[in-house]
């Protein structure tokens, strides 16, 4: 029964396939191999336009990099009070972007809102060259509550940065779980919607170390050959990238791994709202969630769960929805392509038994 995280899961057999078969023999190096280029050229027909992609190993590398391409040092980047570049990426945005300042908004939502940007953007009182002005906004796609910005929430949130002369960058780890609960098109979500830059996550949907820097904005990438070779992160063998992502979005691979996810976390959902010890914590998640569940569930169960062997995670107190409550505790569980039904059913039975 884990539920820790969708990174704790190893590599599908079709990307493992991948990677197997580019290793055989001999290859150009620091990405001008053939599945780098293939890759590149999937990428482009998936999302039914011109592109230039980058492929790094991590996802703190790939938000990173982006942005140090969409802001000066100087500037401000406009981001989710939730957000993992805000959170989660000690400081590598700050390094990486030569110290443009990350603010978040809206900690009381799973989202950021059109009102909470507006109100910030017409209200902003900074005066240069004292104040950094904010220069990009940042939206992560699934939320990191685990929530979905609908097609109309992404277009309000770009349009009224593109107003203020702001570059919009998409952090989408879990693109393709928020592709699917969405019922929509890549090209939909991103550049359709005034997305400039989309760092495209492979690593928590199948793949071992993979994640790609998506420019639709093709100036904005002028630099990022030299950014990414000064950061460490040109692969001497970028093959083993290029065809890890091969293998991914061949045959739509990435999408079904993604419903079988969100399938899964579709039961785990349900499991927990019928029960008397849990609740979910977002009602957005309801409609519009991929494979991560937020809820409630009372201390006691917590723990004849974690007894019974179940893995998940805590959520950081200053993030609750309401106010700190002391029988139930705020969690995160994270479902994975290769999720079983038995540890669902394993999860379920616990979690409604009484004692």
């Amino acid at each position: 029964m884990n539920f820790g995280s969708d990174n704790q899961s190893g590599a599908s057999e079709q990307v493992l396939n991948a990677i197997i078969a580019a290793n055989a023999g001999s290859s150009s190096s620091y990405g001008t191999d053939e599945w780098t280029h293939k890759a590149e050229l999937l990428l482009a027909e998936i999302f039914e336009t011109d592109l230039k992609a980058y492929f790094v190993t991590s996802g703190t590398a790939a938000n990173c990099l982006a942005l140090s391409c969409l802001v000066q040092p100087w500037d401000q980047i406009v981001c989710h009070d939730h957000a993992h570049i805000l959170n989660d990426e000690l400081t590598a945005p700050e390094m990486y972007t030569g110290g443009a300042r990350l603010t978040g908004l809206d900690i009381d939502r799973p989202k950021l809102s059109q009102q909470a940007l507006f109100e910030y953007l017409t209200t902003f009182e900074g005066h240069e060259p004292h104040t950094p002005q904010p220069r990009a906004l940042s939206i992560t796609q699934l939320s990191e509550s685990g929530c979905a910005y609908s097609l109309e929430e992404i277009q309000a949130l770009t349009s009224l940065a593109k107003k203020h002369d702001m570059n919009v960058h998409m952090d989408g780890a879990r693109f393709a779980n928020a592709l699917i609960s969405l019922n929509c098109s890549p090209a939909d979500m991103t550049w359709k919607a005034g997305v400039d830059v989309l760092c495209l996550g492979a690593s928590k949907n199948g793949a071992l170390a993979a994640e790609a820097v998506i420019f639709f904005n093709k100036e904005l990438a002028k630099d990022f050959e030299y950014r990414r070779k000064r950061a460490g992160h040109l692969l001497s063998k970028g093959r083993l990238l290029g065809a890890q992502f091969c293998g991914w979005l061949e045959q739509n691979h990435w999408l079904d791994l993604a419903i079988q996810s969100n399938a899964q976390a579709h039961k785990l959902a349900q499991s927990i709202q019928s029960s008397c010890y849990s609740e979910l914590a977002w009602p957005e998640q309801k409609a519009n969630f991929g494979n991560e569940v937020f809820a409630f569930i009372d201390n006691a169960k917590i723990k004849e769960l974690r007894n019974a062997g179940a893995v998940f995670y805590e959520w950081p107190k200053r993030f609750l929805p309401t106010k700190d409550r002391s029988d139930a505790t705020l969690v995160r569980l994270v479902v994975s392509f290769n999720t079983s039904d038995s540890e669902l059913t394993q999860f379920e039975n616990v979690l409604h038994s009484s004692k």
